[in-house]
């Protein structure tokens, strides 16, 4: 903020005056003034007791006359031991306010055409099941951080990988052929997706059978996983789908098809989009092509058996595949290919990918071999590593059929909220159309705020009742909040009362209204640190704790009733800023806020 600038030359000026020293403005050790003390700004003193000559009391003191002379924002201070806490005058934070309810984009900043574009990739499905809750904690932090890195002023490619082949994939499409008996999306009722999903279980189950039979026969259970003649049938068939087998490759673009048309449902109900798919059936063959070129170049080597590995041992690390016997391609390969297009399709500044923590090392090595295959902006990807999402019940396992579906997540979600808002009350008076989109709303909100709001490293629990509860740190109780302070607006409206577009300078303000402002204020610099460190988390639970701090303000503080005309008009401005911060950090996670509610 501005104001720091000007505290930081202030003390640089009371040095040289008072000290007759000179210091650089950067090494003023500048902080927020802890909650439980009193102001707004501390000074660390300890560092500037070599010039002073004197114990950090004194020169505290001698450097808050100085600045409270030289800086008229500054209205009192106050020394502890070795801090200077200075309290900003009541005019500062109403001037404040009055140039933040004018700005309905506070905290966000917009990008130009020469800002630095970043490309961050999520979602990442399978084509052989639906989206799960694993899945909506990817897309929704993709999302989230996309709507960040914008609001820094960056600007932003969303991208998605879609990972349409290999064995997983040929283990659903040889179920349905085998067991399908031609059914489709139409004839079941069922979305692709899950319908496809089902033959990948469908598969599971009738592999552990023959495994069960080859035991019992005598066979080790390693022998029975090689001798498995349905596994043998799903390879030979990802080696027809290589070979563009006619058969296969039309089976694989029907259930592909299917899937799609599934997933584009799941995305739009969660209310994530992209701005360029690619799908590693096209990307790893450019990625193979990059192998064998790295191989001549005897970036990489030859085993034996005909795979194509790369050496890491150099780096602290071990071996890597990249391509095996038959020449089929790994997962980092297609990676290198999909890296590869993307920078020759846009000019990115900054790639980031969105996967998961058990992810770690595959990017590691990515960097390494991107970097090695001369791709200097390989050494600078960035991956945004997240832990784990589970249920109370515990983990969840696609093969066994044992996920959590996205999509009955959310339907199950918006239930939820139906139920809740109309045993309170919510929503009386609005019609079913206008109630139901309030309650996927909330719903939304719900589910969104509870998987944001927690540190994304680590591994968290979604547990959906808790989740959706209008009190406490959730979603329904930041919309809420929102939805107040558009209420307080339409009573003052109703009785005629106009509000100024400006608070009068010398109104009083009390200390819970001040520490609003200072909430207002620092909005910025929380979106800058959630950009800097990539934390969705942070800009939500600084909204959770405006919301929290407005709600007590509102309970103490009379608003459109006040009868003190010049508060009644800087409180309602103050709503105001507040339910801007409160908007634009709920943009930022993807959170719509309803007006009434």
């Amino acid at each position: 903020m501005i104001i720091e600038s000007q505290i930081k030359a202030s003390i640089v000026k009371a040095v040289k005056e008072l000290y007759e020293a000179e210091i650089a403005e950067e090494s003023v050790q500048i902080q927020l003034t802890r909650k439980d003390m009193k102001g707004d700004y501390t000074v660390v003193v300890f560092p500037l007791l070599k010039v002073s000559k004197k114990n950090p009391v004194e020169t505290g003191n001698d450097l808050g006359e100085f600045i409270k002379k030289d800086c008229p924002e500054v209205a009192e201070f106050d020394v502890i031991k070795g801090f200077l806490n200075l309290q900003l005058s009541t005019t500062y934070w109403l001037g404040l306010l009055n140039e933040y309810v004018q700005n309905e984009q506070h905290g966000l900043t917009k990008a130009d055409d020469n800002s630095p574009l970043v490309m961050i990739e999520y979602s990442s499905p399978n084509t052989n099941k639906p989206l799960h809750l694993g899945h909506i904690r990817n897309n929704l932090l993709g999302y989230s951080l996309s709507r960040i890195v914008s609001a820094n002023g960056n600007r932003v490619v969303k991208t998605n990988i879609v990972n349409d082949r290999g064995i997983h994939i040929c283990k659903s499409m040889l179920a349905w052929k085998k067991w399908g008996e031609g059914q489709t999306p139409e004839s079941t009722g069922k979305k692709g997706d899950h319908l496809v999903g089902d033959f990948y279980v469908k598969f599971d189950q009738e592999y552990k059978k023959e495994q069960a039979e080859l035991i019992a026969a005598g066979q080790t259970k390693e022998e029975a996983e090689a001798n498995s003649p349905l596994m043998k049938e799903a390879r030979e068939m990802l080696l027809k789908w290589e070979a563009h087998d006619p058969e296969v490759y039309a089976l694989w673009e029907q259930m592909n098809k299917w899937v799609y048309a599934g997933f584009d449902v799941t995305y739009k109900q969660m209310g994530v989009d992209f701005d360029k798919i690619y799908y590693e059936s096209d990307t790893y063959k450019v990625g193979r092509d990059m192998v064998l070129d790295g191989l001549n170049k005897e970036v990489f080597y030859r085993r034996e058996d005909n795979s194509v590995w790369a050496d890491l041992a150099k780096d602290g690390l071990d071996e890597k595949l990249l391509l095996r016997t038959d020449g089929t391609s790994v997962y980092m390969t297609q990676d290198i290919g999909t890296a590869k297009l993307r920078y020759d399709d846009y000019d990115i500044d900054k790639m980031v990918y969105v996967v998961g923590n058990e992810q770690n090392y595959h990017f590691k090595v990515l960097a390494i071999l991107l970097d090695r295959l001369g791709l200097e902006w390989g050494k600078d990807l960035v991956h945004f590593s997240y832990g784990m999402v589970e249920l109370p019940e515990g983990k969840m396992k696609s093969r066994e059929g044992t996920v959590v579906d996205a999509d009955d997540l959310m339907a199950d979600m918006i239930n939820t909220a139906r139920e809740m808002s109309k045993e309170l009350g919510k929503l009386d008076g609005y019609s079913d159309e206008e109630a139901e989109k309030v309650y996927q709303t909330i719903a939304l909100g719900a589910l969104k705020y509870f998987i944001l709001k927690v540190d994304p490293r680590k591994n968290m629990t979604f547990d959906p009742k808790e989740s959706i509860d209008f009190n406490g740190n959730t979603g329904p109780f930041i919309q809420y909040t929102y939805a107040r302070i558009q209420s307080i607006y339409r009573k003052a409206e109703a009785k005629g009362i106009e509000i100024s577009d400006k608070a009068v300078l010398e109104t009083a303000m009390t200390e819970k209204e001040i520490q609003l402002m200072r909430m207002v204020a620092n909005f910025p610099t929380i979106v800058a640190e959630a950009g800097k460190v990539y934390s969705p988390a942070l800009i939500a639970n600084f909204v959770y704790d405006m919301a929290k701090e407005f709600n007590q303000f509102y309970h103490e503080s009379p608003i459109a009733v006040e009868e003190d005309e010049t508060k009644r008009s800087m409180r309602l401005l103050l709503c105001k800023a507040v339910g801007t911060v409160i908007k634009n950090g709920m943009w930022m996670m993807g959170i719509d806020v309803p007006e009434r509610m």
